[in-house]
């Protein structure tokens, strides 16, 4: 089993099997395997209750009892899968690292992702128990075999993590962080080209504890995390390799968590890479994999497993996952820890908020004005001129605009758009056309316009928005629709959803920072959910998720976590029900991390069958000028393709064009 270090908790799911017998449990493998055909179900209880140092005194033992080799035998007898994921857990970790890498590279072609997932992840004594595993089971020399199959900086950045000598000291040089910080930025953001050499040797050599604090003054400086840096400065494999490595100086288990759930979703199962984390992951961080998948991912990794597999393949991931998250008592205070930091730091860091549509240089409404005009004169209409215009000005310079087209034509530009253009373009141009805080009342309107309510759009807009957007959105429906936001939801919606959505509508949220004090009593009302009935405690949750300032609000569910070992989305989605649920997690997905709520609702509107272009065009309009740019770059980091690629495979015609425009770019 491996030992965790001084003064750390085991974080791994399978540990020693107490009173263990290992002549006893050899006899037992022997008996399950005798005779015609096998007994599955005993083989995989027995190998997987037992850490990988006792399976190997199995192995042993089988040895010296029967005279025959354990593994060979559970090759004959087993099948597919469950005999990939058997046969891997009775082999030593590193000769299981060597196994999969000798697979990677031999035959035709190379799977280059299975040499980034153990090269970038695997500490400086893993990587020299694995060269020297790979040694002695082949014969051959590791570093040979992989330069001898890969190419380029993505070889000469393998060949850097083969040595094992990053640098493990945690006294960090704040002078040496500032000059990797610069050398970074010279090597790629400042120069014509970039100079890989420099990535390689930082990324490849420094400490994780001395990486972390580059991240972080790296995004302070130049206003953008270093991930956004590496994929637009470098590419191929060469660039998955290097974001894989700095996903894993941040956190590990997060970078585990991410390539299970990539294994998992969609169409087919990656066994390869399922199995290959299941057992090299089993006895060492699997608590923390499991909890951060569960917060990251809003599922177990056990669900996750128990849909997408079956048999007794099923049985051997279930047991070696070791429990399910989503049932009571199966909640970590470490991991829990842990997951809170993972979007809380992203939640606090000091990212500028940039949108992707700013004001046009060398602007002429009157040019603009006129070009609009020709556009929509005579027969048939130049949708491409339109385009280029208005997706590229300023909701500003469109007022402007706006104005000019009126006075040199005494036309409305607005109702020759609507006339002209049709369909979901129309939705657009029409969008990005109109003062943000009328579209957002106009949008809000129609969500309850006719038969049903839209309950989606009034959530995402109202737990969304600033004070002074509320505000602005109050005046706005007032003057359109001649009469007050506050009636209108009022007479739509019912309930607790109605108040909640009420008290979001005054915009009175607090604007100051956090009071510690004061966030542990708030977590405390939180977490108290076995008093009063359920319309106390949503009564509860409505006092501070609606009126908290958003500092605050982090501090409490940091509070919470640490008083209960939940995330509070959690505990919403467990104690609640229907629309108040539905509000109370965008008010805390926002709190977290607001521009990774809106890229999450981007990929929910293209994802399957069908596109939500009512969604996709509300989000893409409001957001363009605000926190676009970084609602890219979270869309990318989770998603692992481009927003870009996304609408460009979702989307057609000219409503793909001015999205694209929009977008204001390729990640």
């Amino acid at each position: 089993m491996a030992k965790p270090a001084q003064g750390a908790k085991y974080r791994g799911s399978v540990c020693d099997f107490p009173d263990f017998n290992p002549s006893q449990d050899a006899e037992t493998l022997y008996n399950a395997m005798k005779g015609f055909g096998s007994d599955k179900e005993a083989i995989l209880e027995l190998i997987i209750s037992r850490s990988n140092r006792q399976r190997q005194e199995i192995c042993q033992n089988y040895k010296s009892l029967y005279g025959k080799d354990l593994i060979a035998d559970l090759k004959y007898e087993l099948t597919g899968k469950f005999e990939r994921l058997i046969v891997g857990l009775m082999r030593p970790p590193a000769y299981a690292d060597a196994k999969e890498i000798k697979d990677a590279i031999s035959g035709i072609g190379t799977d280059e992702k299975c040499l980034i997932e153990i090269l970038a992840s695997r500490t400086n004594k893993q990587i020299h128990q694995l060269v020297a595993a790979y040694k002695d089971a082949y014969e051959r020399d590791l570093e040979a075999d992989i330069t001898g199959d890969t190419s380029g900086h993505f070889r000469k950045m393998l060949v850097v993590l083969l040595q094992g000598t990053r640098e493990e000291d945690d006294v960090v040089s704040e002078d040496l962080v500032q000059q990797d910080v610069q050398d970074l930025y010279e090597a790629g953001e400042l120069k014509w080209g970039t100079d890989e050499a420099q990535f390689i040797y930082i990324l490849g050599n420094r400490s994780k504890q001395h990486l972390r604090l580059v991240f972080d003054e790296y995004l302070k400086t130049t206003g953008k995390p270093i991930e956004a840096s590496i994929r637009g400065e470098l590419s191929g494999d060469f660039e998955k390799l290097m974001l894989a490595v700095v996903k894993c100086v941040r956190s590990t288990a997060e970078y585990f968590a991410e390539r299970l759930f990539k294994a998992m979703k969609g169409l087919g199962t990656r066994d390869n890479t399922l199995i290959r984390i299941m057992v090299s992951r089993s006895e060492l961080d699997m608590l923390d994999i499991r909890e951060i998948f569960r917060t990251k991912y809003e599922k177990s990794l056990y669900s996750m497993i128990k849909n997408d597999t079956s048999g007794e393949y099923k049985k051997a991931l279930l047991k070696l996952c070791g429990g399910d998250d989503d049932a009571a008592g199966q909640f970590f205070p470490e991991a829990a820890q842990v997951a809170y930091q993972m979007w809380e730091l992203s939640a606090v860091a000091r990212v500028e908020l940039k949108g992707t549509v700013r004001p046009a240089g060398d602007f002429n409404p009157d040019a603009d004005a006129k070009a609009l005009r020709k556009a929509m004169k005579g027969l048939g209409t130049d949708e491409d001129t339109i385009i280029d215009i208005i997706a590229h000005r300023s909701n500003a310079q469109r007022q402007q605009i706006r104005q000019t087209f009126k006075s040199h034509f005494g036309r409305d530009l607005m109702a020759d758009l609507k006339s002209e253009l049709s369909g979901d373009l129309a939705r657009l141009i029409l969008g990005l056309m109109m003062p943000p805080a009328h579209y957002d009342a106009k949008q809000l309107k129609k969500a309850m316009e006719g038969a049903g309510t839209d309950e989606k759009a009034l959530i995402e807009i109202l737990a969304t928005r600033t004070n002074a957007e509320i505000q602005a959105i109050k005046e706005a429906y007032k003057e359109d629709y001649h009469k007050s936001l506050e009636d209108a939801l009022s007479s739509d919606t019912s309930g607790h959803f109605k108040r909640i959505l009420i008290s979001l509508a005054t915009g009175n949220r607090e604007e100051g920072g956090e009071d510690r004090e004061r966030a542990r009593e708030d977590a405390q009302e939180m977490a108290d959910t076995s008093s009063g009935d359920k319309s106390s405690l949503e009564t509860r949750f409505m006092m501070i998720l609606c009126t908290r300032s958003y500092p605050h609000l982090r501090r409490v569910f940091q509070e919470f976590v640490k008083m209960t070992n939940y995330d509070v989305e959690h505990t919403i989605k467990k104690e609640m029900s229907g629309d108040v649920r539905d509000v109370f997690v965008a008010i805390v997905q926002s709190v977290k991390n607001k521009p990774l709520f809106f890229a999450d609702k981007l990929y929910k509107s293209m994802k399957g069958a069908g596109t939500d272009e009512k969604t996709l065009t509300r989000i893409m309009v409001s957001r363009s000028e605000i926190d676009l740019l970084n609602i890219r770059r979270e869309f990318i980091e989770k998603y692992d393709k481009s927003l870009h690629q996304a609408i460009e495979g979702d989307t057609s015609g000219h409503f793909l064009k001015a999205l694209l425009a929009i977008c204001g770019g390729e990640d």
